[in-house]
């Protein structure tokens, strides 16, 4: 186990983490620009690959097209203080959740936290449904693919991708 108990994030052997980047409202391709730049920015966490940004239509849900990304990053957080860290860039960026789906200023998803498996009402890994949402899969086989097989890509081939930069 890389954590040891009681050790500081500094003391942490490094965790590889998949981080799904969405917005649908205001700038959205800034605010995903802004949000890749921020993660190397979090304590104890260095980004190491970026994808490209992607234009897609909502998927159960309303607004405006989302533009997309996935980020893969190092971390000697926990998956909790990850998440609560990408939560805080989130409210900084004016997101709001008045409804389940509601459009977004960001969207920020820990997809996957190193080979952890977490089911608890805080937080679910790997996520629950980034395996049937091609503007999850098309940008993280960018950058790893290795984690996305062929079929998993073919299974939601259609969703309605474009790449944009």
């Amino acid at each position: 186990m890389p954590f040891e108990a009681g050790a500081k994030p500094h003391q942490r052997i490094p965790i590889t983490a998949y981080v799904a980047l969405g917005a649908n409202l205001g700038d959205a391709k800034n605010a995903v620009l802004m949000a890749m730049n921020s993660l190397g920015s979090l304590p104890y966490t260095q980004e190491t690959a970026r994808s490209s940004l992607y234009r897609t239509a909502p998927i159960d849900s309303s607004g405006p097209e989302y533009i997309n990304a996935v980020a893969e990053i190092s971390t000697c957080l926990t998956a909790p203080d990850l998440l609560r860290e990408l939560q805080m860039l989130e409210l900084a960026a004016g997101r709001e959740r008045p409804y389940r789906n509601a459009p977004r200023t960001l969207d920020l998803d820990l997809l996957v936290y190193g080979e952890a498996c977490i089911q608890s009402p805080l937080l679910t890994l790997p996520h629950p449904r980034m395996n049937e949402r091609e503007f999850v899969l098309v940008p993280l086989a960018e950058i790893a693919p290795t984690r996305v097989g062929a079929q998993l890509l073919a299974a939601v081939a259609g969703q309605g991708i474009e790449r944009i930069d």
